[in-house]
């Protein structure tokens, strides 16, 4: 069986089975207890109903955003990065040296090969310089550098504060 105050608080709120709210409605009518006990329970109702709910400030929801934004930005780049990715990329590199060692070792002729180092062809010589370094090809090399070198020297000096701003 309930009581007193959760049937009276029942019937303020509108709950309950059409016959029990109008039993309550006999008893409020009838019973001095829960006459008095219903004109407590619905002032303080009614006093609940008049007070104006606290609102949270204007920039109360940016703020809690912003928060969680920097929260999110704040967390180091490696927790994002798998492990197994790196593992996988260093595996594929180590495979690929061993390979090409491999690959060396195996393609040498060792039958040529002396105590003291190589030993070197008779005819084997070293290709000519002459026709690739010639003076337009010179001249070319240098014209670039000095362009290069002046477009990161004006990059510079536009990344420089001007002196007024100090």
């Amino acid at each position: 069986m309930k009581n007193i105050e959760e049937e009276l608080w029942n019937y303020l709120d509108g709950l309950g089975s059409e016959q029990e709210r109008e039993r309550i409605s006999q008893l409020i009518a009838t019973d001095k207890a829960y006459q008095q006990q219903y004109e407590e329970l619905l002032s303080f109702n009614n006093e609940l109903e008049s007070m104006e709910l606290d609102a949270p400030p204007m920039a109360f929801t940016y703020n809690v955003m912003e928060t969680i934004r920097t929260e999110e930005a704040s967390k180091p780049l490696k927790a994002a990065i798998d492990n197994r990715i790196i593992k996988g990329i260093a595996l594929f590199f180590i495979v690929s040296i061993l390979a090409l060692v491999g690959m060396a070792l195996a393609t040498t002729n060792w039958n040529s090969v002396t105590a003291g180092g190589l030993k070197m062809p008779a005819d084997l010589h070293l290709p000519s310089l002459k026709n690739i370094f010639n003076n337009t090809a010179l001249k070319g090399f240098v014209f670039f550098d000095t362009v290069l070198a002046l477009y990161l020297f004006d990059g510079y000096l536009r990344r420089r504060k001007p002196l007024g701003d100090m």
